[in-house]
């Protein structure tokens, strides 16, 4: 009775046996094969890398001047066309710097795909066109204040007084000068001489009419003009 299962016992160990050994055999015969293999597909992957490293240092000059031109908002359209190259390649590539840099992702049905680099001068930005204009602190009503307050008693007939003079033009040319120490006036300090929210000159900084707006609401009558090189605003220079 002991002997069946002992002969089958035996046999299962034969059914595991027989592939074992042809895996040792093929092993031994082909092992100079799969490892020539082997080594060929991690060479092929170190020389595919290489060249991925090489083309990414031609292409970081167009990405910086996107993100320049741009205020930081790239997609994968805008840097094949300007690179020239597919767009599955520019995707990869702004795959990858935005987990270098730690870059915002955002899908949208009209533009597709949007990556959003933050750099300081575009934070600067930013933070300039969300800096409403300062008020002064209410200060407490006193009693000379308050009898300023009551109403005046009803004057008698006066002759009529002559209107005070306009200030002249080296006048507001003085007082341009006090302003203008560097030759030019940054978005918060244009926001205030015009009597506006910084976020406003922001918007309209661009526009072919700012220079016409920025005159009707410079205390001066001043035009001015932005500067996307030095991100500073300037005078318009009078022709004639």
């Amino acid at each position: 009775m002991s002997e069946k299962p002992i002969e089958g016992n035996g046999k299962a160990f034969l059914v595991l046996l027989l592939p074992i050994s042809f895996l040792i055999i093929f092993l031994v015969t082909t092992w100079r094969i799969l490892l020539a293999a082997i080594l060929l597909v991690i060479g092929f992957k170190v020389w595919q890398e290489y060249q991925w490293q090489q083309w990414t240092v031609r292409v970081n000059p167009i990405f910086h001047q996107l993100v320049r031109e741009n205020q930081g908002r790239i997609t994968p359209m805008d840097l094949a066309i300007r690179g020239n190259f597919p767009g599955t390649t520019a995707k990869r590539y702004l795959d990858s710097k935005a987990s270098e840099f730690g870059a915002s992702i955002l899908n949208s049905e009209d533009a597709g795909q949007s990556y959003y680099f933050i750099t300081a001068s575009i934070l600067g930005n930013i933070l300039d066109s969300s800096e409403p204009v300062k008020e002064l602190p209410a200060q407490p009503v006193t009693t000379t204040a308050r009898s300023l307050l009551a109403p005046p008693p009803t004057p008698q007939e006066e002759p009529e007084t002559e209107s005070l003079p306009q200030p002249t033009h080296d006048q507001a040319k003085r007082s341009l000068e006090k302003q203008l120490i560097f030759g030019s006036l940054i978005q918060s300090e244009l926001a205030k001489r015009l009597n506006v929210y910084s976020s406003t000159v922001y918007k309209r900084r661009n526009d072919p009419e700012f220079p016409e707006w920025s005159r009707s609401k410079d205390p001066d009558g001043i035009a001015w003009s932005y500067s996307e090189k030095t991100k500073e605003f300037f005078p318009v220079e009078e022709e004639g």
